[in-house]
Order: C-alpha cells, then sequence, then structure tokens
C-alpha cells in the first residue's frame, strides 16, 4: 500500500515536473522570438523567396487538382482496360491544362478589355459628371447662399489636372528607362519562378498518390493514432472549405454575371455586356463584390441617362435579392457552411489585414475552423450527456 502511494506521488512529481519544463520552454522561445525578431523576419523572407517557386507550384497544382478529380470521374469510370487506366491521368491532367489556359484567354481577350474600358469611360466621363452636378447644384442653392459662393468658387481644372499627370509621367520616364534593365530582371526571376512552379505542380499531380501514402506512413511513425486521426481530420476538413469555397465562388460569379448582362439587355439599359463583366470579375469577392461592381455600373449608366440608372438600381436590387436567397445559399453557402454573419466578419477582417487576397482567403478559413470548432463543441456536448440504460429490459 505504501509502495503504491509512493509510486503515485513520484509519477504527480514528474508530471509537474514535465509541464514546469515546457513551461519554461514555451516562455524561453517567446522571449528568444522577440528579441530576435527582425533576424527572424529576415531569415523568414530568405527562405519565402527561396521557396516561393515551390509554393506557387502547390497552389497551382491544388487548383488544377480540384478540375482534375471530375475530369478523372468522367473519363471511362469504371473501366477496367489496361490502357484507359494508364491514360486516365496524364490525359486528364493534359485536359486540365487546356480548360485553365482557355479560361486564362478567356479573361484576357473578353473580361480584361471590358472591365479596362468600363475605368477609361469612368475616368473620361468623371470631369463632365463634376462640372454638371456643380452648376445643378448651384442652380438649386439660392435658398443657401454660403452654399452657392462655395460651389461657385470651388472650380476644378481637369485638362490642367491631367496635364500635370502627364507631365510628371513624362519627367520620370527617364527613371524608368534607366530601370529598364532591373525591370527586365524582374520580369525575368517572375517567369522563372512560374515556369519552375508549374514543373513542380506537374510532379505533384502526377504522384499526389505516392505522396499521399508517404505522408501517411511519417504520420504513423512519428504520431499517435489518435493524433494521426485528429491531423487528418483537420486537413480534410480545411481542404473541403477551400475546394467548396474556389468551385462555388467562381460557379456565382459567371452565373451573376450573365443574368446582369442579360437581365440589363432586356431592360434596354446601356453598357450591358461591360457592366455584366464587372459584376461577375467583382462578384468572386464574397456578399460585398456585387455591390462595387454595381456602383461603377450605376456611374456608367448615369453618364448616359439617370433615369435608367435608377431602373439599373431597382434590378440590380432584385438580382442581389436572388443572389443572396437562393444563388449564394445553394452554391457556395450549403457547400462551407459558413452563415452569413461570420461570412462578412472574415471579408472584414481578412481585407484589413491583405486587401483584396485576404477578402478571397477570410472565407474558406474562417470556414474551416467554423466547422473545427463547432465539431469539437457537439463531441464535447455529446461526451458530457450521461448514457442511460434501460434496466427494466
Amino acid at each position: 500500500m505504501l509502495y503504491k502511494e509512493r509510486e503515485r506521488e513520484e509519477s504527480m512529481t514528474n508530471l509537474s515536473l514535465k509541464k514546469f519544463t515546457q513551461c519554461v520552454l514555451v516562455a524561453a522561445l517567446v522571449y528568444l522570438a522577440v528579441v530576435y525578431l527582425p533576424e527572424i523576419l529576415g531569415f523568414g523572407g530568405v527562405i519565402w523567396g527561396a521557396a516561393s517557386p515551390l509554393i506557387i507550384g502547390c497552389v497551382m497544382a491544388y487548383v488544377l487538382n480540384i478540375l482534375l478529380v471530375r475530369l478523372e470521374k468522367i473519363y471511362f469510370p469504371g473501366s477496367q482496360k489496361l490502357i484507359v487506366q494508364k491514360s486516365r491521368r496524364p490525359v486528364c491532367i493534359i485536359l486540365s491544362f487546356v480548360i485553365l489556359f482557355a479560361i486564362m484567354l478567356l479573361v484576357i481577350n473578353v473580361v480584361l478589355p471590358e472591365v479596362t474600358s468600363s475605368l477609361t469611360l469612368i475616368a473620361q466621363e468623371i470631369p463632365r459628371v463634376w462640372e454638371e452636378c456643380r452648376a445643378w447644384m448651384i442652380m438649386h442653392a439660392d435658398y443657401i447662399p454660403v452654399i452657392q459662393q462655395y460651389l461657385e468658387q470651388a472650380e476644378f481644372d481637369w485638362t490642367v489636372s491631367l496635364k500635370k499627370a502627364f507631365d510628371a509621367m513624362a519627367s520620370s520616364a527617364g527613371d524608368m528607362l534607366n530601370s529598364a534593365v532591373g525591370i527586365a530582371t524582374s520580369a525575368f526571376g517572375i517567369i522563372t519562378k512560374i515556369v519552375i512552379g508549374l514543373i513542380f505542380a506537374l510532379y505533384l499531380l502526377f504522384g499526389k498518390e505516392t505522396l499521399h501514402a508517404q505522408g501517411l506512413k511519417i504520420m504513423r511513425a512519428y504520431l499517435k493514432p489518435t493524433q494521426k486521426e485528429k491531423v487528418l481530420y483537420v486537413l480534410r476538413t480545411v481542404h473541403e472549405a477551400f475546394s467548396s469555397f474556389i468551385v462555388g465562388q467562381c460557379m456565382e460569379a459567371v452565373i451573376l454575371g450573365v443574368l446582369c448582362a442579360i437581365g440589363m439587355t432586356i431592360l434596354g439599359l446601356p453598357y450591358a455586356v461591360m457592366t455584366g463583366t464587372i459584376i461577375g470579375v467583382s462578384a468572386l469577392i464574397p456578399v460585398v463584390g456585387a455591390y462595387i461592381g454595381g456602383a461603377l455600373g450605376a456611374f456608367m449608366i448615369f453618364t448616359v441617362d439617370p433615369a435608367k440608372m435608377l431602373i439599373f438600381l431597382i434590378f440590380l436590387v432584385v438580382l442581389q435579392q436572388l443572389e443572396g436567397n437562393l444563388i449564394y445559399p445553394k452554391i457556395v453557402g450549403a457547400s462551407i457552411g459558413l452563415p452569413g454573419i461570420y461570412v462578412l466578419a472574415a471579408i472584414t477582417i481578412g481585407g484589413g489585414i491583405m486587401g483584396i487576397p485576404g477578402m478571397l482567403l477570410g472565407v474558406p478559413v474562417t470556414a474551416a475552423l467554423y466547422r473545427l470548432v463547432k465539431d469539437n463543441l457537439t463531441a464535447k456536448e455529446a461526451a458530457a450527456i450521461p448514457v442511460t440504460t434501460d434496466e427494466t429490459e
């Protein structure tokens, strides 16, 4: 009896010593990280620069794998022929790249010119709209002399301003020519990284089963079975959140842009294709993106006919209701399983930290965290409920 008590005390002492040692190590690591933060960031930048081609390759492989998995499911499914099984992966990878390059050509030849034309139109129309609005306000500000006087003095010569901007660009042309070698070198470096990333992506796609088996082997060697299952569950959850978001958001953007262009054409509104393209591109940003595109479209239509702008705004409200209550919940919301308030919070925080990339990444990251926390809470609640058995049976 005394031996067991002594053994229990020793185990408790060892456990306390182990926890104390862990706390000391964590505190020491935090202290060193704070003291040597500039050196750590500099070293991290060097590692990031060296590994950037591989990171680009991983991103390419992940996006292409979403398309690859779907193509492999429709490439002679269930066929046991050797030639089909051996050609399935190469053929589907080639088709994935063909589809990706086709989308890029579509963006370059159709979407990009429309967006450029719309921005050029907005830049050209701003001076005229400003002068017309100022003249209208002066005419209707008789009852407030202070405002009328301010508007009459608030003259803004857009021609002079544009001339100054062009003169500034011309004066810096010499510096730009001097740095042409640096720009060319930087462009060559970017192209080299993309090519290396593309080659690395091909290796990942061709050998993804082997890499998956090697990863499982490493986890079995260094992790306990319960730890391995937790890691796999987290990875599956993150993958499902990101893949569902990418597919769903792209589908929603295309559907919204096409519906906008068709609806505006039916209503006889100007710039239908241009506005639909802008709204489709901006809709890649969840929730708020379509409103940004709608604001640009409303301004372009306003330069032609303010009455038609009102019709467009009414149409946009109806389209947003359709998108918010039918398209987004069915295509994106149901797939990521994230309530709207968390989507808005993710966009706001992600945009504040990383800008537009943060808006795009914030939603799937938040969706993965939301599901992990939700499942953990569900498991804890289920474990807290006492299991009752019917003794009369």
